[in-house]
């Protein structure tokens, strides 16, 4: 019989929005992401975290009354997104590339796959020396 290595007792449960592998544009969200080659995702803080090896390229609620996804893209790209309705600077890392935008529908999900597309091309190119 195996022994559990790290503490004691039984393990914590997982969340059935984990199982599950998000719902609503999430789960959408999480399908299409997760075709693309080396492409990660994670749960992180609250969110669904992208990454391309170590590098986040953009992240999504978890929970599904939250809808702003936030996706890096190159200074010249976020130039282009921000100049789209429904675009808008990030809070807090505007200066490094970030930009937000809410996705509720799949129709809104059409809309900014091209540009989660571009943040996942621009993270390999960063990553794959």
């Amino acid at each position: 019989m195996k022994r559990r290595f790290r503490g004691i007792g039984r393990g914590r449960t997982t969340r059935r929005v984990l199982e599950r592998g998000g719902t609503g544009p999430a789960a959408r969200l999480n399908a299409a992401i997760g075709a693309w080659t080396g492409a990660r995702i994670a749960p992180m803080f609250g969110r669904w975290g992208y990454f391309v090896g170590e590098r986040l390229f953009a992240c999504f609620p978890l929970r599904p009354k939250e809808h702003d996804l936030w996706i890096r893209l190159p200074l010249a790209d976020q130039r282009r997104a921000l100049a789209l309705d429904g675009f808008r600077p990030h809070r807090r890392f505007a200066a490094r590339g970030w930009v937000e935008c809410d996705v509720s529908s799949p129709a809104e999900l059409r809309r900014v796959l091209p540009w989660l597309r571009q943040s996942y091309e621009a993270t390999c190119r960063v990553e794959t020396p």
